[in-house]
């Protein structure tokens, strides 16, 4: 089955789309998502594959994870999310159009008319969208269904991660910038971005449905599985995996080599998306001669 580019934004990235309001308490369910260890003499990195937003109810912080977080004196995160106010400044830095074109000018007649009919279905009317770019339309829209299901960031893995952080006092770091994030959708060619956002409505009837099958693989530890489905999403471009997987996980890995020069242990947690696959982090480490090794859960 194809995976929907709608349900990937969920696992590979962060900060760039609203936050979610928190569902109901629900009864917990054991999950044991997939975790990693990259170390040297004096220095350990634990890697550790997340989703950005989630229903309550899944009990993965503990065990490996917990025992893990505990022993490391920061995290590492994808980026540490501005004030709402900054992150609006730059939403509009990134995200209007400069050349004030409408958007529903720049699709097809067929893209316009199903991408109407799905704006029309979450009650939102199309002229909210209008002055901005294709990415940016792409990523709100997409996290509306998974919104109506009771997925939130605020079960998310890093807001959890982070308040357990600052509680602890540990410091919290990110890997990008918000300028960069925004920016990496800011740089795909328009072509692209209307790929992306064509297929966001085309996937958004049958999101919840791949999200909850992701978060499924996730809970489980089915790491290859997650990398197959992930490399199977429609609208995923070459330059879309180029831009949001390989070449970000390049540079993630040469954070982490260079990190190894220093002595500590860190908590290194980005989404799922990024530590699988045949571009994952992990396999930009190996090519640089580092192991990293699958910590085992204690059963």
């Amino acid at each position: 089955m194809k995976r929907r580019l709608t349900a990937l934004a969920a696992m590979l990235l962060i900060g760039s789309a609203p936050a979610l309001a928190q569902a109901p308490a629900v009864r917990l369910v054991d999950a044991d998502p997939a975790l990693w260890v990259v170390k040297d003499a004096d220095t350990t990195i634990y890697l550790f594959g997340t989703i950005h937003v989630l229903k309550p109810g899944l009990s993965w912080f503990d065990d490996a994870v917990k025992t893990a977080f505990d022993a490391s004196g920061e995290l590492v995160i994808e980026m540490v999310t501005p004030s709402d106010a900054a992150m609006l400044g730059k939403v509009n830095q990134y995200a209007v159009d400069p050349q004030k074109r409408a958007l529903t000018t720049r699709l097809s007649d067929t893209d316009r008319t199903a991408y109407l009919a799905a704006i029309e279905a979450h009650h939102i009317p199309y002229q909210a969208f209008e002055a901005f770019k294709p990415w940016f339309v792409a990523v709100t829209i997409g996290i509306l269904p998974l919104q109506n299901a009771g997925y939130g960031a605020a079960n998310g893995v890093e807001t959890v991660l982070t308040e357990a952080a600052t509680a602890a006092g540990k410091p919290v770091s990110g890997l990008e910038t918000v300028d960069e994030q925004l920016g990496l959708f800011d740089a795909l060619p328009e072509a692209d971005q209307i790929i992306y956002l064509n297929a966001t409505v085309k996937g958004m009837p049958d999101m919840v449905a791949q999200i909850d099958s992701l978060v499924a693989l996730w809970a489980r530890g089915k790491t290859r599985k997650l990398a197959t489905d992930m490399n199977e999403a429609d609208g995923m471009t070459p330059a879309l995996n180029k831009l949001l997987l390989a070449d970000r996980n390049m540079r993630w890995a040469d954070w982490i080599a260079a990190r190894l020069e220093a002595p500590g242990t860190v908590f290194v947690a980005v989404g799922s998306g990024h530590l699988a696959g045949r571009d994952s982090v992990q396999a930009k480490l190996k090519a640089m001669k580092l192991k990293a090794v699958r910590v085992k859960y204690k059963n």
